[in-house]
Parts: structure tokens; sequence; C-alpha cells
């Protein structure tokens, strides 16, 4: 399944992406952010095995011993006469005297070498011509779209990075990166994270294309895009230190109940999954996340994130359940940015209440109660006060933050039943104003054209264009931050689907006149844009999509 996605804008990307270097200095860093140095690992196991042989000393001296029922009926139904389980045959292999204990303990102790050229034991060196090619080929243009995806494969994570060329249709998956949890949400953010060591040598704030990502773990990974086969993420925001402890089970044996510890609360990080994040586009150091207990955090990207350092700025405690999203408030690139309030953050729980924060300080926040749990809320940036939020029942509704109060239930702008299951995706078009997208578990992709850009609440809201774009339930959909109307929906399937809804002719009606009026769209569209025809019958015009290997070799068996 993909379970979230992000758009990277074009031009973002480095043309030329880097390969991962483990030199002493990425040793160091990895080091400091996972606060420990390598080698713990077998000084905490020596530790353990001591502690182990002291209880069983004990266990000794008071007559018992700690054995599992399981184990002694095996052993009392074993034949007396086999052998096999004394392993005689291997008494005289010699022991191995150095036992590697962890992923990177013993790393320290291996050579590496800058490049092949300088290792002796490869003998087939370097070619220049393979290492051009190869750069041709990972090589990002300008014109280029980077989409990324949380997709889970089995019991594999990993996020899959996809090239997109708009003028040919063309969509590829560029590399990839394996993640320790299952991925919840993705945020695009372009601000460098602090280094955490002297001897990274890229200051903080600086211009980049990185990626957010929040999991089952409590923790919030940082990546960058423009690096390949990266080990380990750039930043980790949270203490892994503390939570760690909290996914051991409270019990131990067989016999016993494995409770879970309990996960409570606190100012500092979170201890539960990271159900959303947004990354502030005016203050750009600022992230924000929602968890799932129940708090949302502020974390300050110039901050050094590492050890007892890894701490949120602010923290905000007024749900009582999950939060499932989190939105800042900002105006879309059309409107001017002087009448947005880039301070406040809007927030949907499973309490079934939306709430308005002003970060800047702990004060009680503005609540608007909803008749089922949240699945997405979004700021509608063409109207500065106006948010919307998708609920699990397939409606989506419609507030006015100015008639918020910090008691009394808000009545909705409006009530749109937009799809029969959970409404899973919610985006308003940054293009195109009176244009929303939604999607849900039903597999529909809709596009409404909402009427009322003069008024306070809109005069009709009607169905432009809907789709099942056979990617199976839909978890995440979202607008193209440089096409207009151009979608990217992926879900269940595990498959991502990019559909140009230009080449349909309600949308084209619908939007014709706002269309016009875009400077962007006027210069790369001239006359109408008609639809594309294509041989297969199974795709329709403006679809891309990528398939899966077992379908493309039956493909061409037939």
């Amino acid at each position: 399944m993909i379970s979230s996605a992000a758009w990277i804008a074009r031009g973002v990307a480095a043309r030329h992406p880097q390969k991962h270097q483990l030199d002493e200095a990425e040793l160091a860093r990895v080091s400091k952010l996972t606060n420990m140095e390598l080698g713990d690992a077998e000084r905490q196991l020596a530790a353990a095995s001591a502690a182990a042989a002291a209880r069983g000393e004990e266990a000794a001296e008071d007559g018992w011993e700690d054995v599992d029922e399981e184990e002694a009926m095996e052993e009392d139904n074993a034949d007396p006469n086999d052998l096999s389980r004394y392993r005689l045959d291997e008494y005289d292999e010699e022991p191995n005297q150095s036992v590697a204990m962890g992923a990177l303990s013993g790393i320290r102790g291996l050579q590496y070498f800058r490049n092949n050229d300088e290792d002796p034991y490869i003998t087939l060196k370097n070619d220049p011509a393979d290492e051009e090619e190869e750069r041709e080929q990972l090589e990002v243009l300008p014109s280029d779209n980077m989409i990324v995806t949380a997709k889970t494969e089995d019991d594999v994570s990993m996020l899959e990075v996809y090239v997109y060329s708009a003028h040919d249709q063309n969509l590829y998956v560029h590399h990839d990166l394996l993640l320790p949890s299952f991925p919840l949400h993705l945020e695009w953010v372009d601000y460098a994270p602090a280094p955490v060591v002297e001897s990274q040598t890229r200051a903080a704030g600086t211009l980049g294309n990185f990626v957010a990502v929040g999991t089952m773990d409590p923790e919030i990974e940082i990546w960058n895009m423009d690096v390949l086969e990266g080990m380990y993420p750039d930043a980790v925001l949270g203490r892994k230190d503390l939570t760690e402890p909290l996914n051991a089970p409270a019990g131990t044996g067989k016999k016993k109940r494995r409770q879970p510890k309990a996960r409570v609360p606190n100012a500092t990080h979170h201890v539960d999954a990271v159900l959303s994040l947004a990354w502030n586009r005016r203050v750009r150091n600022m992230l924000a996340s929602a968890s799932a207990d129940t708090t949302v955090k502020l974390w300050d990207l110039s901050r050094p994130m590492a050890g007892e350092s890894a701490t949120a700025l602010r923290s905000f405690h007024a749900h009582t359940d999950k939060v499932q999203s989190v939105a800042w408030q900002v105006n879309a690139p059309g409107l001017a940015p002087g009448t947005e309030n880039p301070a406040v953050l809007l927030t949907g729980s499973y309490d079934k209440t939306l709430r308005v924060f002003d970060a800047r300080q702990p004060a009680p926040a503005l609540v608007a109660s909803i008749p089922a749990d949240v699945e997405a809320v979004r700021w509608n940036g063409w109207k500065d006060h106006q948010f919307l939020a998708s609920l699990e029942t397939g409606v989506v509704q419609g507030f006015d933050a100015r008639a918020l109060s910090s008691g009394e239930a808000a009545v909705p702008l409006f009530t749109l039943v937009a799809h029969d299951g959970a409404c899973t995706a919610l985006d308003v078009s940054p293009h195109i104003p009176g244009c929303w997208l939604t999607a849900g578990t039903d597999r529909q992709v809709k596009l409404w054209s909402v009427d009322g850009e003069d008024t306070e609440k809109p005069r009709s809201i009607s169905l432009a264009t809907a789709r099942e774009l056979g990617v199976g339930k839909l978890f995440t959909a979202s607008f193209s931050p440089n096409d207009p109307l151009t979608v990217a929906a992926a879900g269940s399937a595990g498959k991502l689907h990019l559909w140009d809804t230009l080449a349909n002719a309600g949308v084209r009606r619908a939007f014709s006149d706002r269309l016009r009026r875009l400077d962007s769209y006027a210069s790369r569209h001239v006359q109408p844009v008609a639809p594309r025809s294509l041989d297969d019958e199974t795709v329709r015009a403006g679809d891309v999509q990528v398939d899966d290997d077992a379908e493309s070799d039956e493909a061409l068996d037939e």
C-alpha cells in the first residue's frame, strides 16, 4: 500500500544527486543522532548477560530454576538415543572469538576507501564511460517534478522517489530509501536541519530538498532527497532513547501476559505514532506534528536535534484522543501573504473536535465540534478565515475561524456529502480558486467546483468530475504544485497514479474561465487542451502510472 505522497516542485531537486558517503564524519553524525557510541551494544549485552547469570545463581540457591513448561515437556518426550541435541560433531571446531553484536557494532574497525580505484581488492576499476552513463540516468531536469511516496510491501517500508516529466508524461522510480517503521505521513521541507556535529559543512536553513516522515514510531525522521542510498536520516526529532523501552512488553515468558507499557504524554517528545506533519512555508524552521498520544508539538529545525536536545519547542494538550491531521494557515500563491497569519495552527482529532491554536502562546484553543472522526483538515488558501475538514463518514464540512469560540459549538458554513466511505484525502487547488479535491475509501477521486469567491459561504458546490483510478482504496491525493488540475493519487494497491484532469471535457467547462485568468496557464496553453487518444482502452486520456514488474511481464507474454 501507499499511505502518503508528497509533491516536490520543479527546479527544487538537485540536477545530479549525490551518493551517500560513509566516512568518519558520517559515522560521528550517526553516533551523535543515535545517542550512543559504536560498540555500546557489546557492553550492554555483556551487562545483561552478567545480570542474567546473577539471577540464575540466586535461583539455584533458592532451589528452583526458571524453566519454560513447553521446553520441559519436549525434553521429557525426547528420544533418549537421540544425541543430536548435544552437537557432538561440532566439538572440534574453533569457537568464534569475535562475535559482532548489533547492526553498527564493529563498523568502525572496517577499512574503507574513498573510491574503488583506491581499493586494492577490486581489480575491475570504474569505467568513466559507465560513470557518465549512470550520471545521465540519475539526472533530474529542472522541468521534472519529484513525487515521494510512503510505500509498504509485505513487511518492508520505504520511501519511493518518482520523477515525473509532464511534457512527455513520463513517470519512473528514481531511487528509494528503507524505513524502520510503517510510514503514515510525508511532508516536504526546503529547510536544511541544523547539523549535529561540527564536521558537517552545511549550515542550518540552507535551501534544500527534504522530506519529513511520520511513522508508527514516536520519532520524526527528515531525509535528504538529493542523496542516494542514504543509511540514516539527516535529523531525528524526538527522544528515541526514552521511547525505545515503550516498545518492550511489560511481562516476560510465554505463560505471562504481555502488556505494553503505558504511553504518558509529555511536553518534550511524542510517545506514540506521528499521524500528521505540517511545515510552515512562511516561518521555514517550524514543523508541526500531530500524534496518537493526543498532543500537537512544534519543532524548531534551526536547533541541533541530538540526544537530550532533540525536544519539541512547544506542546499543546487540548485534545483528548488521537490527533489525526494538522495544518498551518497559509494563503494561496495567487493572494497577497499579508492577509494570512502563519502562526495559526488547525488540528483535527478523533475526539470529534477541530481546534485552532495560536502557536505563539499557550492560550486555550478555539473549538468546532463535528459529528464524526476527522480524516483530514485544510485551510482554504483563497479565504484566509475559512477551513475545511473531511470525516470518516464521507462528509466534508467548512467553518469560519472568526465564528469559533473556546466553548460554544460552531455552526458549519456548509456540509457536503462527498463519498460513500471515509473521505481520506482533501486538498484545495493552489492555482484555481474554488477548486477542491476529495478522495476516499470508495475508490473515487472527485473534483468540485465551488461558486462563491465573493461571498462568506459558497453559493453552490458542484461535482466537476469523478473517477475510479484503479489503485484500490485511496489514502492520499493532492494537486500538483506546478500544473493546474494535475492530481497524484495512491492507495491500497500500492500504485501511484497521475491524472491530468484537463483531458476531461467537464473539467474544462467548469474551470475554463478561471484558468484563463492564470498567467501560468496562459503561458503554457494558448488553446483549450484537447484529450489525448491512447491505443490502450484500459488507460484513459491524461493518465500516467508505473506498472508492477509482474504486470509488465504478463503484458509482454500477451
